[in-house]
């Protein structure tokens, strides 16, 4: 018990540390990235169908889902608007 909860703060305290460390660097270091279709379609399916499915079920996941899915290629596609400019 007590060397599970050494490896759990152990784990914690290194997680912190990272975070920390990503979090001062400077944003210098970032590149300009175009936005990603495949990833705003993915997150948006996720979020879609995690939601349906608190609401309605197996039916209300599916429909969420495919509203999730044309909601992350219409945001895609306003950030392309916007890098276009």
């Amino acid at each position: 018990m007590i060397r599970s909860v050494r490896k759990k703060n152990t784990l914690a305290m290194f997680l912190v540390m990272v975070f920390m460390v990503l979090a001062l660097a400077p944003s210098g270091f970032a590149q300009r990235r175009r936005p990603s279709k495949t990833k705003h379609i993915a997150v948006g399916t996720a979020v879609g169908a995690v939601g349906g499915a608190l609401i309605g079920g197996r039916k209300g996941a599916l429909i969420g889902a495919g509203a999730g899915a044309g909601t992350g290629y219409l945001v895609y596609r306003h950030k392309k608007r916007k890098y276009r400019r």
